[in-house]
C-alpha cells in the first residue's frame, strides 16, 4: 500500500493544516517523545503510524509506504542511521526521510546516512515540525503557502513518561550488560530532558560518562535505575 502518491488521499492542505492528506511513519522507542509528534502531527492534519524499532518499521514498510519517515537515532535495536541508508536509495523513494535526536552530533550522522533533513528534541514547537516538513516535501505534495504554519506548543501526557519509566525499568530487570547500559543512559538523557526531569537526566549523563571512560558503572546504574522506580512509584501514589 503506498500512502504517499499523489492520488493516496483525496484531503488537499489548509493554511490551518498543511501537512493534510501527508502519512508519518514516526520510528521512535520513547512514548513521550513520540506523544509529542502525535500532537504536532494532530495540530497540522497529518496522519501518524509508529514503530518502537527497526524491527517494526521495516515490518511497517513491507505494507506500505509513509509519504515522510521519522527515524530517532537511537532506537533499542540499533541506530535510525542504518534504516535511513536503506531507504534513501529506495525505488519509489519516500518523500522526506528526516532523522530526530536530542544529540546535536546525531545531525551529521542523519545526513551522512542520507536524510534530507533533521529533526532536534525536544520537540515543542508545532512550527519548527511543519516548516522542517514541509521545506523537505517534494515540491507537489507541499501546500501553496510554507508559511502558513501555526505557532502552537506542545505539551506531552506526563502518562506517556511513565510509559517511558515502565520501559527502562523492565529492560533494568533483565541482563544489564554493556549494550544495556549504553542504550539506558541514552534513552534516559533524551527523554528525561524532554519532560525537565533534570536530576533523572543528568543521572543518566553520569552513567553514560563512566561507560565512555570505561570506568566501573555499579553505583551509577543502581542510582538511575532507583530514580526510575521512585517516578513510578510516585505516580502510583498519586
Amino acid at each position: 500500500m503506498d500512502d504517499s502518491g499523489p492520488f493516496a488521499s483525496p484531503a488537499l492542505p489548509t493554511k490551518m493544516r498543511p501537512l493534510l492528506g501527508q502519512t508519518i511513519l514516526v520510528v521512535e522507542d520513547s512514548r513521550y517523545a513520540c506523544d509529542a509528534i502525535r500532537l504536532m502531527c494532530l495540530h497540522s492534519g497529518a496522519r501518524i503510524r509508529r514503530a518502537d524499532c527497526l524491527k517494526s518499521a521495516r515490518r511497517h514498510l513491507q505494507i506500505y509506504r509513509p509519504s515522510v519517515l521519522i527515524a530517532d537515532m537511537g532506537l533499542p535495536d540499533g541506530s535510525g542511521a542504518d534504516l535511513i541508508a536503506e531507504l534513501t536509495h529506495a525505488v519509489p523513494r519516500i518523500g522526506a526521510i528526516i532523522g530526530l535526536s536530542g544529540d546535536d552530533n546525531a545531525r551529521a550522522l542523519a545526513l551522512r546516512a542520507g536524510a534530507d533533513g533533521f529533526l532536534a528534541k525536544p520537540l515543542t514547537s508545532v512550527a519548527y515540525f511543519q516548516r522542517t516538513i514541509l521545506e523537505l516535501l517534494p515540491e507537489d505534495r507541499r501546500p501553496g503557502d510554507l508559511n502558513a504554519v501555526r505557532e502552537d506548543i506542545v505539551r506531552p501526557d506526563p502518562l506517556a513518561y511513565q510509559d517511558d519509566m515502565a520501559h527502562i525499568a523492565d529492560v533494568l530487570t533483565g541482563p544489564t550488560d554493556q549494550h544495556t547500559l549504553d542504550y539506558v543512559a541514552q534513552f534516559l538523557q533524551s527523554v528525561a530532558r524532554d519532560a525537565e526531569d533534570a536530576v533523572l537526566a543528568e543521572a543518566a549523563h553520569e552513567l553514560a560518562q563512566s561507560r565512555a571512560k570505561g570506568s566501573p558503572v555499579t553505583a551509577q546504574a543502581a542510582r538511575v535505575a532507583g530514580l526510575v522506580q521512585d517516578r513510578l512509584e510516585r505516580q502510583e501514589a498519586i
